[in-house]
Parts: C-alpha cells; sequence; structure tokens
C-alpha cells in the first residue's frame, strides 16, 4: 500500500472511499470514510458536480455525519486524535501560507475548534486561523469542550444542514 502513496491520492471500495490526508509534521496517511458518492463523469471526463453524484444512502450518512465513522479506524492506529484540525487532501498542503501549515504540528481530527464555530460555512482563511488558534491553545479541558459542543450542535441540528455543503 504505501508504495502506491506516491502515485495515488485516493481510492475507492464499494463501501469505502479511501484519500490521502495530510498528518501532524505533514505526514501523510491514508484517511478511511464511508463511500457517499458514486463515480460519474461528462463527456470530458470531468467528475460530475457533489449533487449528481451523491447518492441517497450517501445523503444520509452526510446528514448525520455518519460518513465520517470509519476514521475511528485512523484514531485507533494513531494517525488522528478525535480533537484536532480536519485532516486535508495532500493537495492543499502546496496552497497553504507558513502560519496555515502550522496546523500540523498536532495530529489531525474527526472534530475541531472549527468544526463547533460554522464547520463548511467558514470561509477558508477563517478555518486556517481558527485552526492555528487550536494548536496554540489545546488542552485537555479544551478538547472536552470541543466534543460537549460536537455533540450540542449534532443533537440541536440533526439535520446536519450547515450552508455551502451538499446533504
Amino acid at each position: 500500500m504505501h508504495q502506491n502513496i506516491t502515485t495515488h491520492t485516493a481510492y475507492h471500495t464499494r463501501w469505502f472511499f479511501v484519500q490521502q490526508r495530510i498528518g501532524k509534521g505533514e505526514r501523510p496517511f491514508w484517511m478511511y470514510k464511508f463511500r457517499t458518492m458514486r463515480e460519474a463523469y461528462n463527456a470530458q471526463g470531468v467528475p460530475l458536480p457533489d449533487e449528481l453524484r451523491l447518492t441517497p444512502w450517501g445523503r444520509w450518512l452526510r446528514k448525520y455525519s455518519f460518513d465520517e465513522l470509519p476514521q475511528l479506524w485512523n484514531i485507533l492506529r494513531g494517525d488522528m486524535r478525535l480533537v484536532g484540525p480536519r485532516p486535508l487532501p495532500v493537495a492543499y498542503l502546496s496552497k497553504m501560507t507558513p502560519e496555515q501549515r502550522r496546523r500540523h504540528h498536532v495530529k489531525p481530527g474527526l472534530t475541531g475548534w472549527a468544526q463547533i464555530h460554522g464547520r463548511n460555512a467558514l470561509p477558508w482563511e477563517s478555518r486556517f486561523a481558527l485552526d492555528v488558534w487550536y494548536v496554540q491553545n489545546r488542552s485537555l479541558l479544551l478538547d472536552i469542550y470541543i466534543c460537549w459542543q460536537t455533540w450540542l450542535q449534532w443533537w440541536r441540528n440533526p439535520d446536519g444542514d450547515t450552508p455551502g455543503q451538499v446533504l
């Protein structure tokens, strides 16, 4: 599997979407999610928009964030933590400023400071700023607070509606 890291950044199985993401120290790792979209392309070979590829089962998984559950395997393996900046695809690394890259001083997480402050509704600059703030201020109490807030937001908004996110 490791020899594919240099040539492939994602692969799919029937049930799982597996993609290379950036971990602590900018080390790539394979992140697992339940697959929520079908592979569908236009005549030029470009993937169709997310709205057209999302399956009914995938919509339900995303609605309740259950598509993220396989990342518990990443936590058990030591690639991720429960709380930390969300792991981004490897291709994003070259687009980050040195300040934004500080988010990789800690392991990525299943939930994080940016997620409880707006998730996908936030512009990228704000998400990166919140991630760096977390890196500078992380503590056990902060992690407990983030977990609590994540649960409260999920409980209060079980539809998972986040502006700018395809459900």
